[in-house]
């Protein structure tokens, strides 16, 4: 275990070296901040953090900077997550609560994550899957087509349009609607399928087809394999940190164009509370020199999706973490509301 003087340390170089951009010596560290010792005993505490590999000298005479060990230990015990300001608070708020719809309010979190930490931002889409069902529509097209509307509890629209066997009459399409959202309206997606396994037999035989032709669209409509979308901003914001690249930032970039991948980076959306991974922590080589934080969103103190940013391992710890943290929040309100 490092003493707490070494802690203070170690947050002192992350610190200044986050803020300068320029590795740390022992002479600034002392004049910069009140450790209460000698320049002497810095360097010691330093050569002792460099042996236990949670900061690194980049060039011989230089001043040091930390390492992903050293940033994965500030994080976890040195860095406090910083508070959104009151007026901060008010311009995210205002800023969001503008959205028309999920696709609005996903596109704005997106520019406002990237605006609000300066890195690369990436926002999920509620999961499907994690969703409730608000209310099934049925709209008449044509004597044998149907329009599906599925509505979900976190303002998701889905469309399908159901060539039916046969023609249905308008009093049986209200028939249908009615039933179908006395079953199905505010019920979590995975228990559909069994509150409508007999919802035919309800129907005159000869409309049993077509009920059985709707219900197997809204079926694959909550099953789609393609439900898990992302959007991505703030891209350009990487070519300000070109330094803290080794060699160029262009696998980076060849990462963030994988959804997969990204999907990957955010995490499990079940994990509601703010995560921090470092450098090599990712498992993607092309993001080895980033850090990427996460949190969930969602309605109801339940997350259905993830938000994050990406940037370079030197980053504004704290501050990213207050910004992702507080963001998710208001979207989650959001979505509540909608």
């Amino acid at each position: 275990m490092l003493s707490e003087r070494r802690l203070q340390v170690l947050r002192a170089i992350v610190q200044d070296y986050v803020g300068t951009e320029e590795p740390v010596g022992s002479k600034a560290l002392t004049e910069r901040h009140s450790l209460g010792v000698s320049p002497a005993t810095v360097r010691n505490d330093m050569a002792a953090l460099e042996d236990e590999g949670f900061i690194a000298q980049p060039h011989t005479s230089a001043g040091r900077i930390p390492t992903d060990k050293g940033y994965r230990l500030f994080v976890d015990k040195l860095a406090g997550v910083k508070p959104m300001t009151a007026p901060e608070r008010r311009a995210i708020q205002n800023f969001l609560e503008g959205a028309v719809d999920l696709d609005d309010v996903v596109a704005r979190t997106v520019r406002l994550l990237a605006q609000l930490t300066r890195q690369v931002a990436v926002v999920q889409y509620p999961s499907l899957t994690r969703s409730t069902v608000r209310h099934v529509e049925l709209l008449s097209l044509a004597p044998a087509r149907v329009m599906l509307v599925l509505i979900t509890d976190t303002g998701r629209v889905e469309q399908r349009v159901v060539d039916c066997p046969a023609p249905f009459g308008d009093a049986s399409l209200a028939d249908l609607r009615a039933r179908l959202n006395s079953r199905v309206a505010n019920r979590r997606f995975a228990d559909v399928p069994s509150l409508v396994e007999d919802l035919p037999e309800a129907f005159e035989h000869e409309d049993r087809g077509t009920v059985s032709t709707v219900l197997s669209t809204l079926l694959e409509t909550l099953v789609e394999e393609n439900e898990e979308r992302l959007m991505i901003g703030g891209t350009a914001n990487l070519t300000r940190f070109g330094h803290d690249f080794p060699l160029t930032i262009r696998p980076v970039l060849e990462a963030l164009e994988e959804q997969v991948v990204l999907l990957k980076l955010l995490g499990e959306a079940q994990d509601p509370g703010v995560t921090v991974r470092i450098g090599h922590e990712n498992a993607h080589e092309g993001l080895n020199s980033t850090s990427v934080v996460s949190v969930g969103y969602g309605s109801g103190g339940e997350a259905v999706a993830k938000l994050g940013v990406v940037g370079p391992t030197r980053m504004d710890y704290p501050g990213t973490m207050g910004a992702v943290r507080a963001v998710a929040r208001y979207v989650g309100q959001i979505l509540a509301e909608s």
